[in-house]
């Protein structure tokens, strides 16, 4: 299985006055890795919402493990838990530079048309997915 890695330098802005970051920035990191894996499939977030896909998240799942700082050069690692029906769900890892685990996390998403109503995943999109999802049986 493959995984997309985004990396990540812990701005100043991020941090709070304990100089850790605070607890709401890992969701902007964990959507800017999303936004960067469909850049690299291929398609951006408004190339298929040009197509009537979006994906809104409905639930998310973080564990935190220890915390990110100031100038940490942060590894965001992202793969596909589950890509069925309406459902695309993202498991991700972050890391610091000593290869230290700071977030384990999933979002858990529903495919949409632009009026908000379920879909089935495009299926250009499930094949590009298919070599990034943990969920693939091995023949």
């Amino acid at each position: 299985m493959a995984k997309f890695t985004l990396n990540y330098r812990v701005p100043y802005a991020d941090c709070t006055v304990g100089n850790h970051i605070y607890y709401a920035r890992y969701l902007e990191l964990l959507e800017k890795a999303r936004g960067e894996f469909f850049r690299e499939l291929g398609e951006t977030f408004t190339q298929w919402q040009a197509q009537d896909a979006i994906f809104p998240v409905i639930e998310v799942r973080l564990r935190y493990k220890a915390p990110a700082r100031y100038d940490d050069l942060l590894a965001c690692q992202l793969w596909i838990s589950r890509a069925e029906s309406v459902r695309l769900n993202f498991a991700y890892r972050i890391a610091n530079q000593a290869g230290t685990t700071i977030l384990e996390g999933e979002t858990f998403h529903v495919c949409t048309g632009l009026d908000e109503k379920p879909k089935r995943l495009p299926e250009t999109l499930s094949s590009l997915l298919a070599p990034y999802r943990e969920d693939q049986k091995e023949p």
